[in-house]
């Protein structure tokens, strides 16, 4: 316990000791220069023989031994010197009079070799000393006097904020690992990021340039096409992505007990695309499979409606594009159930549409709102309903489109045991409305096909997932019994709830088990703040006034990655949380970390990259002939249906005409 009295008897022991250095010093410069005090006459018989007898014990038996033992009493005086901090004094100040104090203090003896008169040598032997001693005095005050705070080397709180991370590499037959290195208290440690569970999804979030695909999403589609996955890759500017999967796959055939096929969609390069048809008939089982992809294509063409879905003008085309579809899927047993023959028969008169759509008794209850309206000529009423969805759907009305979605090349259930797929399909940023809409089609139809029991480990890769209206929730709620992995590429969470609405977009965000964030910033850094989670942080506080200074310190539990460092990470640096599994724990989930890429081996890997292979060899005539047999078929299924109705007597009463 501290009490005034204490400080008064350290204060008087301290002034002892700094007073047996003086008087050890004063001793020494008496013996060493004896002449010069002789001839000023400060000697006397009674000095001389105290001088004997100290002499006697040794303390003058070496020229150096009595300056150190002075200078070793001053040190002792001053260790226990409590000066008044000062904000402005620093080590190297302090250093620099220590070190010239020493200098000064040591070399002082040269002067007694100089061969000048006795007292001009003994005085300047003696200022000289005296200079080094008082030098040496000053810095020792000095060092006192400075303020030892911690907060002064560390500005940005960067060694504070460090945690340990998981440094063992935990794999198994699903897990995407990856090297990265971190820094714990000011040292740099290496680790693994460990996505042991990939079925409860990975969420990769980082602005442009962040290393979203270098760093992670490259990652996920190598190491799972070694691992056995089919895969489905949505490849927003292709074929970046699509070349990594095509040459991951072509070395890597024998990991697979059936070898899987590769296909891919490409609506820029049709030489270098298969055709596939999302509404393949036979994956069509029932009328909500026609309402679902009804809607996945409209709200991809119109954004907007997704936020006003349940309103009379969306729900209405929806209901009109489910008749169009379902019609097909029943004519012929879906013998022209393609997408493109569905815009066709959008655009039909009114008159033969909605007589043929009359005869499927499982849409009647769909169209029967349609029919009555123009009936009545309530024309506006009809347009608002209808024409939406025709203006809508005449956006894809492309020759190249029709091509695509016209073929069969390969189904959509790439976790078929029997026939694996790795499926790449690419989109174009200059085209993203128009391609995106076509693309969420694909998707919402492939997630239906391989979210079932008994199927294939597959992944499923989404880059820039918000360019899609693909509704992927329960998919990653479901799909995890069924051994899906899926992987979603976004830049911010205000990009996808501009894209889905807040309230889906935020269940997308909280459902996912996995997640990584580079560089973001906004309400998403807070988000990946507080689910990384708090530490417990060291804390100063420094307080200085007149007579005093005093530093205090404490813990506190604080933002292991506070929102403004996630807004500062550089390319490469990512912050996240990975899921463990039951039989596999992982204490150390949260990291903040580096990914480490060999860029080497990387860069050798990519020249040596083989391109995608043609698909078939195609000319502009091609695409033209199977433009025009698909306008060709919808008259023909028009003039057929219209001939059967007029002939037979039952079935005349369908007929519309106005």
């Amino acid at each position: 316990m501290q009490t005034g009295e204490n400080d008064q008897a350290m204060r008087k022991i301290l002034d002892m000791t700094r007073l047996i250095s003086l008087v050890v010093l004063i001793l020494h410069f008496y013996k060493e220069c004896y002449a010069a005090f002789a001839g000023w006459h400060f000697v006397s018989t009674l000095t001389d023989r105290l001088l004997e007898n100290i002499i006697r014990t040794g303390l003058f038996s070496n020229f150096y031994k009595a300056k150190l033992i002075a200078l070793g009493f001053l040190m002792i005086a001053l260790i226990g010197v409590q000066g008044k901090k000062d904000e402005k004094q620093t080590f190297k100040t302090a250093s620099i009079y220590l070190l010239t104090g020493l200098v000064f203090y040591f070399i002082s003896g040269l002067v007694l070799l100089v061969k000048l008169e006795v007292s001009v040598v003994a005085l300047l032997y003696m200022a000289i000393t005296t200079l080094g001693y008082m030098l040496f005095l000053s810095g020792g005050t000095m060092l006192s006097r400075i303020i030892r705070d911690k907060l002064k080397d560390d500005i940005f709180n960067t060694e504070n904020q460090t945690f340990p991370q998981e440094e063992r590499l935990i794999e198994n037959e699903y897990s995407i690992n990856l090297p990265a290195r971190y820094k714990l208290k000011g040292k740099v440690r290496n680790s693994w990021i460990n996505y042991i569970n990939m079925f409860r999804a990975l969420l990769v979030l980082g602005s442009p340039g962040s290393g979203k695909s270098y760093f992670i999403i490259r990652h996920v589609i190598t190491q799972h096409i070694k691992k056995g996955f089919a895969m489905f890759v949505y490849d927003f500017k292709m074929p970046d992505l699509s070349v990594i999967a095509y040459n991951t796959w072509l070395n890597n055939k024998d990991k697979y007990k059936v070898e899987p096929k590769f296909y891919s969609i490409n609506f820029d390069d049709l030489s270098h695309s298969h055709r596939c048809n999302p509404l393949d008939p036979s994956a069509m089982l029932d009328i909500t499979d026609a309402v679902e992809s009804a809607r996945t294509i409209l709200l991809g063409l119109n954004r907007e409606w997704i936020k006003k879905q349940g309103d009379f003008f969306v729900e209405s085309p929806i209901n009109f594009l489910t008749a169009i579809i379902w019609y097909l899927r029943k004519y012929k047993d879906g013998e022209f159930c393609t997408l493109p023959h569905v815009i066709e028969l959008m655009q039909v008169e009114y008159d033969d549409l909605f007589t043929i759509l009359r005869t499927q008794k499982e849409i009647e209850v769909l169209i029967n709102p349609f029919v009555s309206a123009y009936l009545r000529d309530a024309v506006e009423q009809l347009e608002g309903q209808i024409a939406s969805a025709k203006i809508t759907m005449a956006r894809i009305a492309s020759p190249q489109l029709y091509y695509v979605l016209s073929g069969n090349d390969f189904t959509l259930d790439i976790n078929n045991p029997a026939a694996p797929k790795i499926v790449c399909m690419g989109n174009n940023p200059q085209k993203i409305q128009i391609y995106g809409a076509v693309l969420s089609l694909f998707t919402n139809r492939l997630l239906k096909n391989i979210n079932q029991k008994g199927k294939l480990k597959c992944s499923l890769v989404f880059d820039e997932f918000p360019t899609l209206t693909t509704d992927i929730i329960p998919t990653i709620a479901t799909g995890r019994s069924n051994l899906i992995s899926t992987c979603l590429g976004i830049q911010d969470a205000s990009q996808l709830r501009k894209d889905y609405g807040k309230e889906q977009a935020d269940v997308i965000m909280n459902i996912v088990g996995n997640i990584a964030a580079g560089q973001v910033s906004g309400d998403t850094a807070k988000q990946i703040s507080e689910r990384v989670g708090k530490i417990m942080q060291d804390r100063e506080s420094l307080s200085i006034n007149r007579s005093d200074t005093s530093i205090s310190k404490s813990k506190q539990l604080e933002a292991a990655v506070p929102p403004s460092r996630i807004s500062s990470l550089s390319s490469g640096e990512f912050v996240g949380m990975v899921a463990d599994n039951p039989d596999c724990k992982i204490e150390l989930k949260a990291f903040h970390s580096e990914i480490i890429n060999d860029h080497d081996a990387l860069k050798k890997e990519i020249d040596g990259y083989k391109e995608i292979p043609l698909v078939r060899k195609l000319d502009n005539a091609i695409v033209q002939r199977n433009y025009i047999e698909i306008k060709q078929d919808v008259q023909r299924i028009i003039q057929l249906e219209m001939e059967r109705l007029l002939s037979d007597p039952a079935l005349m009463h369908l007929v519309i005409k106005k």
